[in-house]
């Protein structure tokens, strides 16, 4: 990406964070040292996002390469500091949107169910884990067509593939996925989208709420199950 591109991704700046309309396919950092497929991430575009201060800014969490939509940067040490304490504290309200096959029969609900890692030669794969960490996911049926349906995740803990794996332990995996779907075999790519947070970083001001627009590969489907942009 030109600067002019990945500054054109931002959705919201101020002078403590910085939320960007993260790109699906890329990865947010560089793949660590040992991995077998290195290469292009998005914290190499953040030296285009200083605008005036000394040091780039810096992941304040992360989003799966194939997950699109807002990323938040923290501009600086100190505030990096309180935005990752937010997300570690379960203060940030995050909503996603997904296309799954298939669907829920009922309009709304709760997933309560634990995950662990799949197994040691998995790195960060998950499954469901009567013995593993908590994990919540509250859902909502936005639209419906053919054999695909549009919900809406809130994910009330933070697991590495929480909403992925939920999705497809419940019968309806998202669209496209190559782990816990059939996105391998397809080659689309995953219909996952952070579309919106709040935050609330600021003590006497009201939480900062900012939604980033889907992807071009959702739009289709989107549109079919109701989307109006």
């Amino acid at each position: 990406m030109t600067p002019e591109e990945i500054q054109g991704r931002i959705l919201y700046r101020d002078a403590l964070m910085l939320v960007i309309n993260k790109p699906a396919g890329i990865a947010v950092h560089e793949a660590h040292p040992n991995a077998k497929h290195r290469g292009h991430h998005l914290e190499q575009y953040f030296p285009h996002l200083m605008f005036g201060l000394p040091q780039p800014p810096m992941l304040a969490h992360r989003l799966d390469k194939d997950t699109s939509g807002c990323l938040v940067l923290g501009r600086h040490r100190k505030a990096l500091d309180d935005l990752s304490r937010l997300f570690r504290e379960g203060h940030m309200e995050k909503t996603y949107w997904a296309l799954v096959k298939g669907g829920p029969l009922e309009e709304a609900g709760r997933i309560d169910m634990p995950l662990g890692k799949m197994d040691r030669s998995r790195g960060w794969w998950m499954k469901p884990d009567p013995e593993g960490l908590p994990a919540q996911t509250d859902w909502r049926v936005r639209g419906r067509v053919g054999n695909f349906a549009w919900l809406e995740l809130k994910p009330e803990t933070g697991r590495t593939h929480q909403l992925r794996v939920h999705c497809q332990a419940m019968g309806w995996p998202i669209i496209g996925d190559p782990i816990y779907g059939d996105g391998k075999e397809t080659g689309e790519m995953l219909h996952l989208h952070a579309r919106g947070i709040t935050v609330p970083l600021y003590k006497n001001k009201s939480p900062i709420a900012v939604e980033a627009p889907p992807p071009p590969h959702m739009i289709e489907r989107l549109t079919a199950c109701g989307y109006v942009a």
